[in-house]
């Protein structure tokens, strides 16, 4: 993985998980998941505008849109699948904010970085990565 195309954001979340023990970076994750921000009325209302990762072993849907030139990330996944919940929640807050270019620019390996892949399953991981993989896609579309 270049780290010169990895924005602030989450080379701090990557940091973070880098720091903690292996056994406590799925206690972090968990604190992500609980940190997945709601989501805003108009997908609320609208659950079918947002987009199926289907990579995911947990119902997990994800819309990327871009305002004035910004990233702005949304996901929805359900409170009993934490791992994937937090997952969504570490790229939501990591890729929100960004600029198009910035955003598209991280590593597809990201997911990889965090130091997971002895807390978690290789499964588990393939659904972060396509979570990522959906959100870029969807953010080469609006942009």
């Amino acid at each position: 993985m270049t780290t010169e195309a990895l924005p602030a954001s989450l080379s701090d979340i990557r940091d973070e998980f880098l720091a903690v023990a292996v056994r406590d970076r799925l206690l972090l994750l968990l604190d992500f998941a609980n940190d997945l921000p709601p989501l805003p009325e108009r997908y609320g209302e609208h659950p079918e505008r947002l987009e199926r990762v289907t990579e995911c072993q947990a119902p997990v849907f994800v819309a990327a849109e871009v305002e004035e030139g910004v990233v702005r990330v949304f996901a929805m996944a359900p409170a009993e699948a934490p791992t994937t919940r937090g997952f969504a929640s570490v790229l939501v807050h990591g890729l929100d904010g960004l600029t198009v270019e910035a955003a598209l620019a991280v590593p597809d390996d990201y997911p990889q970085t965090l130091g997971l892949g002895e807390a978690v399953s290789p499964l588990r991981l393939r659904g972060m990565t396509g979570l990522l993989g959906r959100i870029k896609r969807q953010l080469r579309a609006a942009a």
